[in-house]
């Protein structure tokens, strides 16, 4: 019996060597990975202005590219484009989230007529670039009055909104796993359809609402042509994706390049902040799928 454990917990030379070659592919990918990242934090502190310098690490430090972020008004207001992208992400993120549960969930646990014509239509379009429709949603948008002045964050909110419902095929993959007996036992009990969704579908699917919130929210705050196509000239509309470009313009390059990295560090930090916030709860739901 003894050899036996011996032999089991003696690894052979030739598994040594394949686990230190992954670990060392790993960390060599991790360092890929975290490099670039690394580099855009240094540079948002470097005190050197211009894009190119000679040396990897700044020879200087300094907080100047956060102030003249968010102090420097004269030529792009960056807190105003945070501002603008912050209201449209989070009421996007409200919107699109009912959306796409919404409809996940009525082709997942429902049956009616059309139910798998549009489920391929909507494949179908989903194989589309959805940059291909932004003439006709600028036109649409243009009859409504809704290009010009601050009614363009309403628009970019329908367009980011509407588009969303497309895309269900990943919750609806989710609530499928869902045994349709607990459904049916609910409403035995008396539950309605709503009641059903919302007090017992929903819990048991924390992890795909986490997902679809994440997405959905960073969607919206990464998007660049359809916001630019729309905002045009409307500098006071203009999101932080285009705020960013503009920083990169070969009229402000030389003295916003730091400021474009102290920005790119700014716009992470509400992705990062509710990816810990809702990090949590994926979490739970996980373990209490797990346990059920």
């Amino acid at each position: 019996m003894s050899t036996m454990k011996l032999k089991k917990n003696k690894r052979s030379p030739r598994l040594v060597a394949v686990n230190v070659l992954v670990h060392i592919l790993l960390a060599v990918l991790a360092l890929i990975w975290v490099l670039p990242i690394f580099w855009i934090v240094l540079t948002s502190f470097r005190a050197e202005p211009g894009a190119y310098t000679s040396t990897f690490l700044p020879q200087g430090y300094t907080l100047n590219n956060y102030i003249k972020l968010f102090t420097d008004r004269n030529v792009l207001n960056f807190p105003k484009m945070f501002t603008n992208t912050l209201i449209i992400a989070i009421v996007t993120c409200i919107f699109s989230t009912f959306f796409v549960l919404s409809v996940a969930y009525s082709l997942s646990r429902m049956r009616f007529k059309f139910r798998k014509p549009y489920m391929n239509i909507a494949m179908i379009l989903g194989l589309f670039p959805g940059f291909m429709t932004m003439v006709a949603q600028y036109f649409l948008l243009k009859s409504m009055g809704l290009t010009e002045g601050s009614s363009i964050r309403i628009g970019l909110i329908i367009v980011y909104s509407a588009c969303t419902g497309l895309g269900f095929q990943i919750a609806k993959g989710y609530f499928d796993t869902i045994p349709r007996s607990i459904d049916e036992a609910a409403v035995m009990d008396g539950a309605t359809q709503w009641q059903v969704f919302t007090k017992i579908t929903m819990p048991l699917a924390k992890p795909i609402v986490i997902y679809t919130v994440l997405t959905s929210f960073i969607a919206p705050w990464v998007d660049f042509i359809f916001a630019k196509v729309l905002c045009r000239a409307n500098a006071d509309q203009y999101t932080v994706a285009i705020g960013l470009w503009n920083m990169l313009q070969k009229e402000y390059i030389y003295q916003w390049y730091t400021c474009f990295a102290a920005g790119a560090v700014v716009i992470s930090i509400p992705i990062a902040l509710l990816f810990l916030y809702m990090q949590r709860f994926y979490v739970e739901g996980v373990s209490g799928a797990v346990k059920g």
